[in-house]
């Protein structure tokens, strides 16, 4: 999973705008209201009560490598639902009110579907039906508990280091094996096929259409994170050469590097477009790595260039106004000078012109039995520092497992401290 090698990330060396779809100004029933006459006034009337603060307060659910549910595969359909009621019965125990389930870990599904096969962190197998649908077993256990839902989607990755299942049948890799480039020890698709993106299209649009989840999510895996040659110790290119030379042989003019960065800039716009499309009321978010380009950093602020190596322009898609949130994955601590918590935030709201809301990621998974184990104060005090800069905002904790297992008492500090109050 990308967040276990995050660290070492971090000291590497270094369109066209889609119109955001109108928001209604009166809701359902609201007409009927505004033409039924005032009730009268009373002397005991006061003055109305403030509106509740609305904090959104998230966690990812992995699915990839059963980090955070199925606990492993092969459980059977009733410890699995199990689980997802105690996850959900903790997720509002802590003070919770939204959670992202990973349903598309590599061409594969954690719920009905004609176009993937059956995830094998279900079943252990891939394409194996695992008895029920998890997806809408997690839609009404979250519904029973006022918990939104986001369904996260990794776009092109095809096959997890971790997966040990053979591939099944109808996997990607088997029915379109031109779109699928193996990359170190993972399959991915080929951003530059035009016919991968729209399978990865295809799938949103069938799952929306079918589940009311409350939103699509979208992370920091476009292009892979680039591997060394073990040899060589030198970059591994991206092996797209077949797609890239169709592009050329086309007339197009980009180039390398910008190509790749149109590829995914044109999955993002339409993803955006599509979600909207279909279910309006979806909230898209994206949750990229953390560091903004080089260009866009404070001073003092270095590292990894996801514009330049994972080929995605997220100032682009914050500025167009392509996606409805940002959580950006800022799994640093406050002290850590070259990647700092609150530089990095503000360097964040300063790309965001459309005021899109920045809920940023939260490495509370860091808080482990390792000696560099984060204590739970670094997680409260990062909260404490959206709080200041940006009220009202939210933040994602990565990820859920911390919180269910209560490492060093942080689901505890956390209902006691920043989440006491719903």
């Amino acid at each position: 999973m990308k967040r276990r090698h995050l660290l070492s990330l971090a000291s590497a060396p270094l369109l066209a705008a889609c119109a955001t779809p109108p928001v209604p100004t009166v809701q359902p029933g609201e007409a009927a209201l505004a033409a039924a006459p005032p009730a009268p006034a009373t002397a005991e009337a006061g003055p109305l009560p403030p509106p509740p603060p609305r904090e959104w307060r998230a966690a990812w659910i992995a699915t990839v490598a059963n980090i955070d549910w199925p606990s492993k595969p092969g459980l059977s359909a009733e410890a699995q639902q199990a689980e997802i009621r105690a996850l959900c019965d903790t997720a509002v125990g802590v003070g919770l009110n939204a959670l992202i389930l990973q349903v598309r870990t590599s061409n594969d599904a954690l719920y009905e579907s004609k176009l993937e096969p059956w995830s094998e962190y279900l079943t252990g197998t891939q394409g194996q039906h695992p008895g029920y649908d998890p997806l809408a077993v997690w839609l009404k256990e979250c519904r029973a508990r006022g918990l939104e839902l986001h369904a996260w989607f990794n776009p092109y990755r095809s096959r997890h280091s971790s997966a040990k299942s053979a591939v099944a049948d109808s996997h990607v890799s088997r029915t379109h094996p031109d779109w699928v480039k193996r990359y170190g020890d993972q399959l991915w698709m080929d951003p530059g096929e035009p016919q991968a993106a729209e399978h990865t299209l295809a799938v949103v649009r069938d799952l929306l259409s079918r589940y009311a989840v409350d939103g699509v999510h979208i992370d920091d895996y476009f292009y892979p994170y680039p591997i060394q040659d073990p040899a060589t110790k030198q970059e591994i290119d991206f092996p797209d050469e077949p797609s890239w030379q169709k592009y050329l042989a086309k007339g197009g003019s980009l180039s390398r590097h910008d190509w790749r960065r149109y590829n995914v800039n044109t999955l993002v716009q339409r993803l955006y477009a599509l979600a909207h499309e279909v279910r309006p009321g979806t909230r898209v978010g994206v949750s990229p790595f953390g560091m903004p380009k080089p260009a866009a950093r404070p001073p003092g602020i270095s590292g990894f260039s996801q514009y330049d190596k994972l080929y995605a322009d997220v100032e682009l898609w914050l500025r167009e106004g392509w996606m409805d949130y940002l959580a950006p994955q800022l799994y640093w601590p406050r002290a850590q000078t070259a990647q700092a918590f609150e530089p990095l935030l503000q360097a964040w709201r300063a790309q965001n012109p459309l005021g899109r809301p920045i809920h940023p990621g939260l490495f509370t998974s860091r808080i482990n039995d390792t000696d560099k184990s984060w204590q739970p104060d670094e997680v409260l005090a990062q909260i404490d520092i959206i709080r200041s800069v940006s009220p009202g905002s939210g933040h994602v904790h990565f990820s859920m497992a911390a919180l269910a297992q209560n490492r060093k008492g942080i689901a505890d500090a956390l209902r006691s401290g920043p989440y006491a109050k719903p």
